[in-house]
Formats: structure tokens, sequence, C-alpha cells
């Protein structure tokens, strides 16, 4: 069997999904195959010799709707035989997309693989790819009846279950801004960015990042997902979740270079990190964003490890009540958990984002000479991706 290995990871800055965010005006297929140029250019590789490019993208229409890594392969002036596919595992799009790169070449298919991700919410916003009222089906519906719930009211069960309060989860977004603005300020996102090229511009850091944020100020926010009918439904809600402790919504793209060790010595390059075990499990999907928790439990298992031996945790910040929620049950170290902040404060481009902590991850370990990374995100329907890698 051969040994998948990271060679390379980088990522668009991070924008807001606003008309006049910074990578607005940028089409997804153009975002993206700037940074596909870019892991092809600095690896100095042979573009011809890429086997496939494994797109994660969830919101699959309008201008994402045409198999956007190969078009973006392809806009890039890249080789036309080399093939593309995309994924959607919703949020874990991109890590799904990981996990298919490294298993292709662990059944010696194939030795050269780009993972990669993308989604441009600023232009085909969230849920635009569901056509129609009915998108489950008459089975489905009478196995889950009365019904499931959006991921926000989820988020908030999610908090009630665990006996997160409002000024926790405001204590917690603050700090994903305040670790990610040191971060930013230390440098510690340099090496993983590559610029983009806009019509306004070239954009070459992150800008939703707000290191001012305060939990006085995201006090004032008010509750997004409470109805009447939800709360006679759900009487343990408090109704915590806002915009300020949620992911924001944002641009962005991220290209991960995955070769079997062999390749990549080979060719001169220097394999950074291998993939220690990787797993994907269901969970309620009523409660829907729990899976990391089983998922963390499971690829440990497979990996012979306990959470201890992990360093460093990537864990989605979909919602504060997520990340938090998985630290509680699993009686995790906070200072491990997402060190250099997260979705709430560098935003969640849905397909994008699974390589995005990887990538963030890689280089935290790099930066701080630490060994082993875990990192899990919760998907809609209730299910969940789950990596350990080790840095080489």
């Amino acid at each position: 069997m051969k040994n998948p290995v990271i060679v390379d990871a980088i990522r668009s800055p991070m924008a807001r999904a606003k008309p006049d965010g910074a990578l607005a005006q940028l089409h997804p297929v153009d975002l993206l195959s700037q940074v596909l140029q870019q892991l092809v250019e600095r690896n100095k590789i042979d573009p011809g010799s890429v086997d496939d490019v494994i797109c994660g993208c969830v919101s699959q229409s309008g201008e994402q709707a045409n198999t956007p890594g190969r078009l973006a392969w392809l806009a890039a002036g890249l080789p036309v035989h080399v093939p593309s596919t995309t994924i959607d595992r919703k949020c874990g799009s991109s890590q799904q997309a990981v996990h298919f790169a490294a298993q292709a070449i662990m059944a010696g298919v194939q030795d050269i693989v780009i993972a990669c991700g993308v989604e441009s919410m600023s232009r085909v916003p969230m849920g635009s790819s569901r056509m129609g009222k009915n998108t489950t089906g008459a089975r489905f519906g009478a196995l889950y009846a009365p019904g499931l719930v959006g991921q926000g009211v989820s988020a908030d069960l999610v908090a009630a279950k665990w006996g997160l309060g409002r000024t926790e989860l405001d204590a917690y977004a603050a700090r994903s801004h305040q670790r990610a603005h040191a971060a930013q300020a230390g440098g510690g996102f340099a090496r993983e960015i590559v610029g983009m090229d806009t019509p306004a511009g070239r954009v070459a850091q992150d800008e939703t990042i707000r290191a001012g944020t305060t939990v006085e100020k995201l006090a004032g926010l008010k509750a997004v997902f409470e109805t009447e009918e939800l709360s006679a439904r759900f009487p343990q809600i408090q109704w915590n979740t806002t915009a300020g402790n949620a992911s924001q919504m944002t641009d962005g793209a991220a290209a991960m270079l995955i070769m079997s060790e062999e390749r990549a010595l080979q060719l001169g390059l220097t394999p950074r990190a291998r993939f220690v075990a990787f797993d994907v499990v269901g969970d309620d999907p009523l409660y829907m964003l729990t899976a990391p928790i089983p998922a963390t439990q499971r690829v440990l298992a497979k990996a012979r490890m306990k959470l201890d031996d992990i360093h460093h945790y990537e864990i989605n910040e979909a919602f504060a009540s997520v990340p938090m929620a998985w630290q509680k049950e699993l009686k995790a170290d906070g200072e491990r958990l997402n060190p250099r902040g997260g979705a709430i404060a560098l935003g969640h481009p849905l397909g994008a984002s699974g390589i995005r902590l990887m990538t963030t991850m890689l280089h935290a370990l790099e930066d701080s000479g630490q060994r082993y990374g875990l990192q899990s995100m919760c998907e809609a329907g209730g299910m969940a991706n789950a990596t350990i890698i080790e840095r080489l």
C-alpha cells in the first residue's frame, strides 16, 4: 500500500460574502483557478502528471454548477487531459476530497492528486441549489416526522443539551477573533495565504477578522432563530445563537497537493505531513452538528491514539456550540482547540473550509514544532469527517 503525503497546502484570503467583499467581484472559477495555478507553480511540478483534481463545492448551482474544479483547472491554462470531479459532503466537502485523494493513492490507483475546494457565497447564495419545496421525499419525511430543523436551531439544541449559556458562547466567539488576530499580526497566516488578483486590485490577507470583538459587544446581538412555534416545540432552548457566535458567510478557495511518498521523493519534493487515520460518520440528524464527537472517537480508535496524544485540534466553528460541546464531551484541552481562531473569525466558505482548516493546522504544527493534528467538521444531515495528520 502506498503512503500518501501532503506536499503543499495553500488557501486564498477569506473575504466577507457581501457585494463589496474583497473577493465578490471574482467568479468562483477565477478564484479557484488562481489557487490551483499557484499550487502548481510554487511546487514546480509538471501539471500533466496530476492524475485527478477533486473539488469540494456545496452550492452547485449558478456560477458553481458546471464542475468548478474542471473549469478552474482549464482557466489556469493547465493540461486538458487532467480530469476533475466535484464532491458535496456539505461543510466537509473539501475534507472529503482530501480523504478520497489519499485513498486513491493508498490503493495504488493514482500517484498525484490535487484536492481543492471553493465557495463564493456572495455570488452563489447558500441553499440556492435546492430547487422546489420538497427536497426530501415522502419516505424520509415519514421516518423523521414531525420534521427536522435548520442548522441554527440545531446549534441552539446542542447548546441546551451541553448546558452552554449565552455568555460562554460569546466568550468563545470573542476568543476566536482574538486568536485569529494574534496569528495574523504575528505572520502566522503568511505562508498559507496566496494573493488573489481581482478587478479592484490584489487581495492578500483575510478581511473577516474583527480584532475589536468583545463579549460586551456580542451581548448586544439578538438571537437569530427563535420563533413562537419552535419555542413551543423545544422549550429547553434558551435561544443564544447569534450572528456573532456563528461562522461568517465567506468567499474563499483552498488546495492541497497530495502524492505518494515515493513519487514526492522522486521529484525532489519534501513531504510535510502524512495521514495517520481518517473516518466519516453519521449522527442524529435533528441535532445535526454533533457528529464530530463520534467521528473523533472513531478516528482515534483507528489510530490507536488518545486525544491527549494530539497537539492541535481543528473543530469547525460552524456555531460556537459545536466545538464547545465537542470539548466538553471529550474533556479536551481548550488551549489546543482552534489555537489560531476558526470560522467565527476567519469565515466558512462551505466547500473550501475543509482544506482551509487543514492548511492552517499544518502550518501551525510546523511553526510550533508539534507533531499530531486532528480535524473534524460537522456537516448538514448529521455527518462529520475526521482526519489525523502527522507533521513530518
